[in-house]
């Protein structure tokens, strides 16, 4: 199963995500968009895994105070358009922590750097032009382990686990 750990968006920031996503559209952004439901911020990538235990234990001993997490700019990987996010110092603590835990745990990750953000749009073309940002955040109280599958030819994200 493939998986990574991730905050869910609440209902008023995927609102407000949608809002942005119709605002690209209508200024000719084209590419694959992300469904408004499986919209979140990875904090930590872990790829193919056999079974979710050992990543649960590891994740079981990660502590966190809630932290605010809201919308910063719009902002692109190459042809992946995004939206970073601001969490201040709780949303890298958190990354770094759970990172640590996997390490002491022996449990493969990727270690790119953390840059928290929400993609948006895939193979993205066009220019977004001026986009409104909504002011909107909400405090991250639940942090979860997703699992990943395809069904009938789109991503499918389940929680299975959650600190």
């Amino acid at each position: 199963m493939r998986l990574f750990v991730a905050i869910e968006l609440s209902d008023d920031m995927k609102k407000a995500a949608v809002q942005i996503l119709h605002s690209l559209k209508q200024n000719g952004v084209k590419g694959n968009y992300t469904p408004v439901q499986n919209m979140h911020v990875t904090l930590c990538f872990i790829g193919e895994a056999a079974d979710s235990k050992a990543v649960e234990e590891a994740l079981s001993t990660v502590n966190y105070k809630p932290f605010k997490l809201g919308f910063t700019e719009l902002g692109n990987f190459n042809d992946l358009l995004h939206i970073g996010t601001r969490g201040g110092q709780g949303v890298n603590n958190l990354a770094n922590d759970i990172r640590k835990a996997f390490d002491a745990a022996g449990i493969d990750y990727d270690r790119k750097k953390f840059t928290p953000h929400i993609t948006l749009v895939r193979k993205s073309s066009g220019k977004p032009g001026k986009i409104v940002i909504p002011n909107v955040d909400m405090m991250v109280k639940r942090v979860s382990l997703m699992r990943s599958d395809h069904v009938k030819g789109k991503m499918v994200y389940t929680e299975i686990y959650h600190i």
